[in-house]
C-alpha cells in the first residue's frame, strides 16, 4: 500500500489546532488531530451542500451567496455549476494555509474554482462577515465544523446558536438560504432554526465522491420565510 505523505501543517487561529495536509498517490486527505476533517475521494456531501442551496436560488440571476469553509473546494464548484454568470461568491476560510493549497497543490481536485471570476475569497471569519450583513445574501453556506457546534474552533459555536441563527436570519434576502453541513441528525439545532423564523428541510446524504457508498450525512437547508 501506497503510504500518506505529510505535505504541509497549518494552525487554526485562536485555539491553535494543527491542521495537517496529506497525499497518497492521487488522493489527499486533511486532519485535524486523529480526526480527518475531509478527503478528496469522499466529497458528495460537501458538492450537495452547495448544489442544493444554490438550486433553491437559481431564479436570480445575480444572486449573492456567502460560503463559510473552502474544504477542498468542492461546495464552491458545485455552487457556481447552480448560479449564473452574474452571481457572485465570498468564500470566507480563517486558514491562509488551506486558501494556498487550494490555489495550489488542490486546485484541480474541484476543476480550480477559485480561478472563477464570480469568486472573492476573504481570509477572514465567517461569523464576522455574517454579522456585517443586512439583507446582502441570497444564500449562506456552512462547513466549517462537523455539524452545529465549534469542532475545529470553539468560537464557532456561535454560528448555530439563537443569536448566531437570527443573525443569519438577517444577513439573509427574503426566501433567503442558509444550509448548514452536519456529520448527522441534530434534532435541537432543527429547532433552533424554526425558532428563529426558518423553514427547515433535512436532507440525508451519503459520502459519495469517486469511491462508493460512505457515512452517513446531512444538510439542513433553512430558508427564510
Amino acid at each position: 500500500m501506497i503510504p500518506w505523505k505529510l505535505l504541509d501543517t497549518a494552525q487554526t487561529p485562536g485555539n491553535g489546532l494543527e491542521l495537517r495536509l496529506y497525499q497518497r498517490d492521487n488522493e489527499f486527505s486533511i486532519k485535524a488531530g486523529n480526526y480527518e476533517l475531509m478527503n478528496s475521494r469522499v466529497y458528495g456531501t460537501e458538492d450537495a451542500l452547495g448544489k442544493l442551496a444554490c438550486q433553491k436560488i437559481a431564479n436570480h440571476p445575480r444572486a449573492r451567496v456567502l460560503i463559510g469553509g473552502l474544504g477542498m473546494g468542492y461546495t464552491v464548484r458545485s455552487a457556481l455549476d447552480e448560479l449564473g454568470a452574474k452571481a457572485q461568491v465570498a468564500v470566507a476560510e480563517l486558514v491562509p494555509e488551506v486558501v494556498r493549497w487550494n490555489r495550489g497543490v488542490l486546485a484541480g481536485l474541484a476543476g480550480n474554482p477559485l480561478d472563477d471570476s464570480r469568486v472573492a475569497v476573504h481570509e477572514a471569519d465567517v461569523a464576522q462577515m455574517i454579522k456585517t450583513a443586512t439583507g446582502d445574501y441570497n444564500a449562506i453556506l456552512l462547513d466549517v465544523d462537523n455539524g452545529p457546534q465549534g469542532l475545529t474552533l470553539k468560537e464557532n459555536d456561535w454560528l448555530y446558536s439563537p443569536n448566531g441563527l437570527s443573525t443569519a436570519f438577517a444577513a439573509l434576502r427574503p426566501k433567503g438560504v442558509l444550509a448548514v453541513w452536519s456529520s448527522g441528525p441534530e434534532p435541537a439545532f432543527a429547532k433552533r432554526l424554526r425558532r428563529a423564523g426558518f423553514e427547515v428541510e433535512e436532507v440525508g446524504l451519503r459520502a459519495r465522491g469517486r469511491g462508493k457508498g460512505g457515512a452517513h450525512y446531512t444538510v439542513y437547508l433553512a430558508v427564510r420565510d
